[in-house]
């Protein structure tokens, strides 16, 4: 018999125990985490079926041997420490949800006195001398306050879910101005380089007329000067084509062999950009006013503090508290109901309803604030692409006068009446409009990315960009939470 008691109990004790979570220690060590950083390549395994799985299988494999700005987006979005901590932050929202739709655990109460008889006869015969009282209490919330509690949770699950989608934006913002600082610091080299050239040749002929009397010393003289500036902003230029992989491998995450190792396709930034119509930027603006991810989180977060009110109004009405017990009492069973609840007499809650109407209005503010900034971002974004789009125009078509010039220089020379120095000094005219265009060209690229990040609308490299990593499936803790 007594072997079967501690079977109970020992059986007792399992059942409580095997809910409970055991702890898992996840040390940090900077060593291993330094080393994992160096060690991370583009050429990875599990990052090439990340691409694949966001991309399209066609193009996916035929674009598998160069790294355009989708593809760099992808390998940012799975290596860059930004996302695993925006997703961390909704884990723990999520986890928030879990904790807001648990029901309240019953309590457990043990209490036993032991007596003497002070009477002769007062304890009846074979009784044990004590009271014993165990006794489950039970707590029932009143007015649906679980499930308004476990809202307001879903909704700021949801307003974490947009965050990471908004972290998302930055990530390809970030790596999106390195792609183009990178390619403009490589066509600026290359203009660079075929101007040095030039001016190398020119020099070589001014010092041999020099050499042989036919001009002065001077005019060799300034353009030696020429030169050794030109040297030095080639140099200039070969530096910043290295700072551009550095900072193209810092947005991406990864340490800068990894870049300079792949080949980069520049293809979205190298071809003429189709000019973008008033009523597309109208429609995205539109858009964007409502769709952006920084909008949903905002909503999201309102609608969390409308379920905040619910919520405190619903806590002025107590709980109610469902005692039952058993009591042995000196020989004599008792069973015993026993409901409690707060009295609501000294106050209604008023504080905290207070504070949740304005946490709401709180959030309101911030919702307007934040479409006033998205609007003033949107029409500067704007005004900058039509100012670049101008200038950009401007520049090309002094590129073609200087073309065109160049062509009659040429013919001349064929024909002798122009010399080589002259035909020289015309070619340096066109890079010098070549660099004019390129820098309108560059400012033009900056201004439409300026103006993707305020619409958040993939507007270079449109119709390769990855939209499955920023449209993941919403979260549905209500349906995961028992």
């Amino acid at each position: 018999m007594r072997h079967d008691k501690r079977s109970v109990i020992c059986f007792s004790i399992l059942l409580l125990v095997s809910g409970c979570a055991s702890y898992e220690p996840e040390p940090i060590s900077p060593m291993e985490s330094a080393a994992a950083f160096e060690s991370r390549t583009l050429t990875d395994s599990r990052l090439q079926r990340f691409i694949a799985l966001s991309l399209d299988q066609s193009r996916a494999s035929s674009r598998s041997v160069t790294w355009s700005l989708d593809r760099l987006t992808l390998a940012a979005l799975y290596y860059h420490p930004d996302l695993a901590l925006a997703d961390a932050r909704f884990a723990r929202a999520e986890a928030d949800v879990l904790s807001a739709h648990r029901r309240p655990n019953p309590s457990l109460n043990l209490s036993a006195a032991f007596g003497t008889s002070a009477v002769s006869g007062a304890i009846t015969p074979g009784a044990i001398p004590a009271t014993l009282g165990p006794a489950i209490n039970f707590v029932i919330e009143t007015f649906g306050k679980r499930e308004k509690r476990t809202a307001q949770a879903t909704r700021l699950a949801e307003a974490a879910w947009w965050d990471v989608a908004s972290a998302s934006w930055q990530v390809r913002g970030r790596v999106r101005e390195a792609f183009i600082a990178l390619w403009a610091s490589q066509r600026r080299a290359a203009l660079g380089r075929r101007r040095l050239d030039l001016e190398n040749e020119l020099v070589d002929l001014l010092d041999h007329r020099v050499a042989v009397g036919a001009i002065s010393g001077g005019d060799a003289a300034r353009e030696h000067v020429t030169r050794a500036q030109m040297g030095l902003a080639s140099g200039e230029f070969d530096a910043a084509v290295l700072k551009g992989q550095v900072q193209l491998a810092e947005a991406i995450g990864v340490p800068s062999d990894a870049v300079k190792v792949v080949h980069l396709n520049f293809f979205a930034l190298d071809a003429e950009s189709p000019p973008m119509s008033d009523a597309t930027i109208s429609a995205l603006r539109r858009q964007a006013l409502t769709e952006r991810t920084d909008i949903q989180a905002s909503l999201a977060r309102y609608q969390a503090t409308e379920a905040g009110v619910r919520l405190e109004v619903a806590n002025q009405y107590p709980n109610l508290t469902l005692g039952s017990s058993y009591n042995y009492d000196f020989g004599v069973n008792k069973y015993v109901l026993d409901p409690s609840f707060d009295l609501p007499i000294f106050n209604h809650n008023e504080g905290p309803i207070a504070t949740a109407i304005a946490t709401r209005r709180e959030a309101a503010a911030e919702f307007t604030s934040l479409q006033a900034k998205i609007i003033g971002a949107i029409d500067e974004a704007v005004s900058d692409y039509g100012a670049a789009t101008s200038r950009s125009k401007t520049a090309d078509a002094l590129v073609v006068a200087s073309a065109r010039a160049e062509q009659g220089a040429n013919a001349a020379f064929q024909i002798g009446q122009l010399d080589r120095p002259s035909l020289i000094a015309d070619e340096l005219v066109t890079v010098t409009a070549q660099q004019s265009a390129l820098d309108a060209v560059i400012d033009l690229r900056h201004a439409l990315g300026r103006l993707e990040d305020s619409l958040q609308a993939a507007l270079i490299d449109q119709e390769d960009f990855p939209t499955a990593p920023l449209q993941r499936h919403r979260p549905n803790a209500l349906e995961r939470a028992p």
